[in-house]
């Protein structure tokens, strides 16, 4: 397996960002045959211009791009299912366009893919390309994926109940009582008043609507939570609703799983093993 951690100058965060990229190697050879020679360990030949289905896989809030590797098998799940995987640090961002200034949003959405898909192997088929998250970076998935359906076939939230979501009556309370104003301030420094809520960039409930009554193609849903969490209530919540309004989504509850790596670790194998659509070597 190849891991590196790349360090570029991001245009929209204005600061350099380190982001690291998990690209699939041991199972490729370099020689022009595959076969018995080898004992049939290559599975694949390095071929000039080839590409990788991508998972763009986001952090959770107080981790870096480097704890998901070091907490979790990703990478190996990765080199197993034949699929690079892309991490940012965002830090504790909620992965939006903020309102004290810094679009990490568009960083994530715009940006970071293109950037990967010029310097790296990744395709940029939006049939090839899906984004999952834990914790706060599970919330980041699915609000990314909802605002941005045209650049994923699939997104996986696990854990993700922090942050935004379709309940806008719920959403706008959080950010208009005293609870995060006086124990976790950076939730309203991030997203503002409640009362400005409706039609910004931070309403889901909106951009989902419009891209079903558009006609949007958009990715199948993967959201998963422990039986155990505390934000559980508020992930069935937007099961829920998108549920509702039409979106195709598969959820599941994690009997005796809490809020931690225990849960995340299996739930990222799951994803990348039996839900997202991988042209992986079991399938191919």
């Amino acid at each position: 397996m190849g891991i590196l951690r790349f360090n570029y100058r991001s245009e929209e965060l204005g600061r350099y960002v380190d982001v690291t990229i998990v690209i699939p190697t041991d199972p490729y050879t370099y020689h022009d045959e595959l076969g018995e020679k080898f004992g049939g360990r290559f599975k694949g030949k390095y071929t000039p211009g080839m590409k990788y289905q991508t998972i763009y896989l986001i952090h959770g809030g107080g981790d870096d791009d480097t704890l998901t590797y070091r907490y979790t098998n990703a990478e190996r799940y990765a080199e197993e299912n034949n699929v690079m995987l892309v991490t940012p640090n965002i830090t504790n961002s909620f992965g939006v366009d903020t309102k004290y200034g810094v679009k990490y949003q568009t960083f994530i959405a715009k940006e970071l893919p293109k950037v990967v898909q010029s310097l790296f192997p990744s395709s940029p088929k939006r049939e090839d390309n899906f984004i999952m998250g834990y914790a706060m970076g599970g919330n980041v998935a699915l609000g990314t994926a909802l605002l941005h359906p045209e650049n994923y076939a699939a997104c996986v939230d696990l854990s993700g109940g922090i942050g935004m979501t379709l309940d806008t009556k719920l959403f706008k309370e959080e950010l208009d009582g005293d609870y995060f104003k006086n124990n976790f301030n950076i939730y309203n420094t991030t997203f503002g008043e409640g009362k400005d809520l409706e039609g910004s960039d931070y309403d889901l409930y909106s951009a989902a609507t419009k891209s079903l009554k558009d006609g949007v193609a958009v990715p199948n849903l993967f959201i998963a939570c422990g039986s155990k969490e505390f934000i559980r209530e508020r992930v069935e919540g937007d099961v829920k609703i998108l549920k509702k309004i039409g979106y195709p989504v598969t959820y599941e509850c994690a009997e005796g799983y809490d809020h931690d790596f225990e849960m995340w670790d299996k739930y990222i194998r799951v994803a990348i093993e039996e839900w997202l659509p991988l042209k992986n070597w079991k399938t191919d």
